[in-house]
């Protein structure tokens, strides 16, 4: 294929997700059907280095969730959530994930070979993200007959003082000892600190990776991130994760120092507000990389950034990395991210994703984009969609209203 013909670059990083993805999902697939270790599951933003210092293996139904975006099961699952009186408002992960349960049926089985997902020992929420979290993981408390804890933090703040973090970092204190009666033994301080300093790591070089979206032209796109995300969600506080960043990282440095995007010719960079739209990213690639577009950034990729970890402070730093989240943050605050993201990554207008039911992750509610708008000079589109289900998204308007901001771009 000639140069002219390519729209966008693959990394070669993406042949090597699929094995990482895979040794994760198969350790977990040995453990649950020969019972040689203690599960976990756990929200994506919640206390996971806790649950692996404490001999835990961890597996995330978000993640789930958005497999079943991406590969467009969804919409064959989220009907029998619907049905079991679950509402069609509630978050579509929640919905086509219990859907999928119901149905007896995974995608983990045509992506990785694992024919079900793993039956949990104990069940543990952060609602840092949003309640539905709650309700999903009761759900499955109730199915499985295991216990449920939970952390609770406030939401809606401005500034994330010293007595919330302690009111947080107490409740994983508690929660340590909740989950000493399930794993058989007593936290170990200094795997503690070891798993931290792992994800800390993890951390750090997944912010690299994102930051290499401020070069012209940019090395990666946000559809780039949603897929090399995973290990940063799910594999935190492991050297598989630690590695893995370290090669992309390599080689978007490589890029850059050569001078290739990630699509063939950038002439517009944009900021993607919002979720992902799973089952409809191919086109959003191709869409953009059509009109020489690159999506350089996001507050999704971002949300996997936690620059407070201390190994040397594991209990404060831990409630501190997972309540300074931006979905925690009152408008004020979002907006000052915002406005910091939108010059750093020097783009030419942002795109606000309404995910009809992400009321949690969606900030186009509430008369953000104008404000942020005025504020920084450039121009805004909301695109209205979902998570994953697809009767919220029409890609024909989708298509016209991108085709006419991109145009207004241009004049």
């Amino acid at each position: 294929m000639s140069d002219d013909q390519i729209l966008f670059r693959p990394l070669k990083a993406t042949e090597k997700l699929r094995s990482v993805m895979g040794q994760y999902y198969a350790e977990l697939d040995e453990a649950s059907s020969t019972k040689s270790r203690k599960i976990a599951w756990c929200t994506s933003q919640g206390p996971v280095e806790l649950l692996r210092a404490m001999g835990f293996l961890v597996y995330f139904p978000e993640n789930h969730g958005a497999l079943l975006g991406t590969t467009r099961r969804a919409m064959d699952f989220i009907g029998l959530a619907n049905a079991e009186g679950y509402s069609p408002d509630v978050c579509s992960y929640l919905t086509s994930d219990i859907g999928a349960f119901l149905a007896g049926k995974t995608p983990l089985k045509e992506a990785y070979g694992v024919s079900s997902v793993p039956v949990p020992d104990v069940l543990v929420y952060n609602n840092n993200q949003c309640r539905d979290v709650q309700e999903w993981f009761e759900f499955y408390s109730r199915r499985y007959g295991v216990p449920v804890l939970g952390i609770r933090t406030p939401r809606g703040v401005e500034k994330v003082g010293s007595d919330i973090i302690d009111s947080v970092a107490g409740q994983m204190e508690e929660l340590a000892d909740d989950l000493a009666r399930i794993a058989g033994g007593p936290l170990d301080l200094n795997t503690f600190c070891r798993t931290i300093e792992r994800s800390k790591q993890t951390s750090i070089l997944w912010k690299s990776v994102l930051e290499t979206a401020s070069h012209r032209p940019s090395p990666i796109t946000f559809i780039d991130a949603c897929f090399h995300i995973g290990p940063a969600v799910t594999l935190r506080g492991t050297d598989l994760a630690v590695s893995h960043y370290q090669d992309l990282l390599e080689e978007l440095e490589d890029r850059i120092s050569k001078g290739t995007g990630a699509i063939f010719r950038e002439r517009f960079r944009i900021y993607w507000e919002g979720m992902p739209i799973w089952g409809r990213l191919r086109f959003l690639a191709d869409t953009m990389a059509k009109m020489q577009v690159s999506l350089v950034a996001s507050t999704y990729g971002h949300s996997w950034v936690f620059d407070a970890f201390d190994p040397n402070d594991p209990f404060y730093s831990t409630a501190k990395a997972y309540t300074e989240l931006f979905t925690v943050r009152n408008e004020r605050s979002k907006e000052s991210f915002l406005l910091e993201m939108l010059k750093r990554f020097q783009v030419d207008g942002i795109i606000f994703h309404n995910s009809k039911t992400c009321p949690n992750c969606t900030n186009s509610l509430y008369g953000m984009p104008k404000r942020l708008s005025d504020r920084a000079g450039i121009p805004y589109l909301v695109v209205d969609g979902d998570l994953n289900d697809l009767r919220c998204f029409s890609q024909e308007q989708t298509l016209t209203n991108l085709e006419a901001f991109v145009e207004m771009l241009a004049q």
